[in-house]
C-alpha cells in the first residue's frame, strides 16, 4: 500500500488531483486511516489511475470515464463515447479551419491596407443648400435604399430641378452607434425649395457647415479604418466634433454596381476644441 504522497510520485497525478477524484467517486484510496485520516493506495489502482489519464488526453470529461470505469470498461461504452469524441474533435477542426482562413484573410487586408489606404484629412465648409429630404428610422445600415426610393419617388413627380453640384448625402442622427433602428437622412441639392413637402419629403434649406473631410475609394469596409483616421486628425488639429457624421456619395451604387468603383465622401462636421474641458 502507498500513502498518497507515494502514489502521486508513481502516478505522476498531483495529491490535488488524487483528493478531487476521491471527492467525485473515480478513483476512492483503497484504504483510509480513521484515526489518521491518511489515504492509502494500492498497486493495482495504478492501473485505473493510467486508464483516467490516457482517457483525460483524449477529451473526455470525468463525468464521461466515470461511467467508463463504473461499466468495467464495457466495450460499447467505451465505443459510444469515443464516437461523440470523435463527431466533437471534427466540429472542433472545421471551427479552427474556419479561424485559421479568417486569420489569413484578415492579414492579407491588413497588409493591403497599410499599402493601399492612405487618407488625406481636409477642413473643408459645405455651402447652404436647398435640398429634399427624407428621415425616419430604418432597420439597419444596409436598409438606407429604402429612403432614396421614397426620396425620389416624391422629387420626380414634381420634376425637381438638381443642383449644378447636387450632394447626395446620408445623415447619420444617432448620438450613439447603433447597429439596429438606426436614425438616418438622405439629402439631395436642388435649385430651389419651391416645391409641397409632402409624404414624409420635405424641401427645404440646409445650413452651411464646417467638416474634417476625407475621400473613400471603394467599398464601405474602410469606414473603421477611416474613423481612426479622422480621429487621429481631430486631436492633431485641435478640433471637436460639432453634429452628426454624413457621407456624401459622388459615385455611389445608384449608378456603379462595383464596390471598387465608389467614391465617397466621409464628413465630420467640426468645431475648435474648447480647453476649458
Amino acid at each position: 500500500m502507498f500513502q498518497i504522497g507515494e502514489f502521486s510520485r508513481l502516478a505522476n497525478v498531483s495529491i490535488r488531483s488524487l483528493r478531487h477524484y476521491d471527492k467525485i467517486g473515480l478513483l476512492v484510496p483503497e484504504k483510509i486511516n480513521i484515526e489518521t485520516n491518511y489515504r492509502y493506495y494500492s498497486a493495482k489502482q495504478l492501473q485505473t489511475i493510467n486508464k483516467i489519464q490516457k482517457l483525460k488526453e483524449i477529451g473526455l470529461g470525468l463525468s464521461v470515464i466515470n461511467e467508463i470505469l463504473s461499466s468495467g470498461s464495457d466495450v460499447k461504452t467505451i465505443q459510444s463515447h469515443f464516437a461523440i469524441r470523435e463527431l466533437e474533435l471534427q466540429e472542433e477542426l472545421e471551427t479552427i479551419t474556419q479561424q485559421r482562413l479568417l486569420l489569413e484573410s484578415s492579414l492579407a487586408v491588413l497588409k493591403e491596407n497599410s499599402a493601399k489606404w492612405n487618407y488625406h484629412i481636409i477642413k473643408k465648409e459645405i455651402p447652404k443648400r436647398f435640398v429634399a429630404s427624407v428621415r425616419d428610422t430604418i432597420p439597419t445600415f444596409a436598409s438606407e435604399g429604402l429612403l432614396w426610393e421614397r426620396l425620389y419617388g416624391e422629387i420626380i413627380p414634381q420634376q425637381a430641378q438638381f443642383a449644378k453640384e447636387p450632394f447626395s448625402m446620408a445623415i447619420f442622427h444617432d448620438e450613439v452607434y447603433r447597429d439596429a433602428d438606426v436614425d438616418v437622412e438622405v439629402q439631395v441639392s436642388l435649385k430651389t425649395a419651391a416645391y409641397d413637402s409632402r409624404n414624409g419629403v420635405a424641401f427645404k434649406e440646409a445650413p452651411e457647415v464646417s467638416v474634417a473631410s476625407v475621400i473613400i475609394n471603394g467599398s464601405y469596409e474602410q469606414m473603421t479604418a477611416v474613423t481612426e483616421a479622422v480621429a487621429v486628425w481631430l486631436e492633431n488639429h485641435e478640433y471637436q466634433l460639432n453634429g452628426p457624421m454624413f457621407n456624401i456619395y459622388h459615385v455611389s451604387i445608384a449608378t456603379e454596381p462595383n464596390p471598387e468603383n465608389w467614391v465617397t465622401e466621409a464628413c465630420f462636421p467640426i468645431k475648435e476644441e474648447n480647453h476649458e474641458v
